[in-house]
């Protein structure tokens, strides 16, 4: 009966030791300076984008410790590519347009203390194209990378 239990206990125990958590906030997204759809309506492709985002930063913060908290907004938004209108909207993406963002955040630990916070923090790859291309087609690829970037190279270092 022991075995049991230890087998069962072994079983729920998550398979990730880091969970963290995020909490993302967003201006009013007509205020971003590019969050322009191509061919949808614009309350549907900023809920998009919004849903996008949020979902890939949702798995990033999956790496942090147990228990450390993530708070995002996005002060800035300007996405990859820029629209041009005619018979059919579309979004075409050129090197000269690339992604960016200015966020504000704060990472705090388990016990609430603050661990990193910053205002203002200015995130772009002016050299989106030139880069490897690894995975399908999925939507906002290059704004994803840019905050995986961002999430990878200076937020996890933080975290000790």
């Amino acid at each position: 009966m022991k075995t049991l239990i230890a087998i069962l206990a072994l079983l729920m125990t998550p398979l990730f030791v880091n969970a963290g958590e995020v909490a993302v906030t967003w201006k009013d997204f007509k205020e971003y300076r590019d969050v322009r759809p191509g061919n949808e309506t614009r309350g549907s492709f900023h809920k998009r984008v919004e849903k996008q985002l949020t979902k890939h930063l949702e798995k990033l913060a999956e790496k942090l410790p147990a228990g450390h908290k993530l708070a995002i907004h996005f002060d800035e938004i300007d996405l990859a590519g820029d629209v041009h209108y005619g018979m059919t909207d579309i979004r075409v993406i050129k090197p000269i347009h690339f992604p960016r963002f200015e966020i504000s955040y704060k990472l705090t630990d388990k016990s609430g203390n603050s661990i990193a916070e910053e205002s203002g923090v200015k995130l772009k790859d002016m050299s989106f194209m030139d880069r490897v291309k690894v995975g399908l087609d999925e939507p906002f690829y290059y704004e994803k990378r840019l905050l995986t970037d961002w999430f990878e190279d200076d937020l996890m270092k933080k975290t000790g």
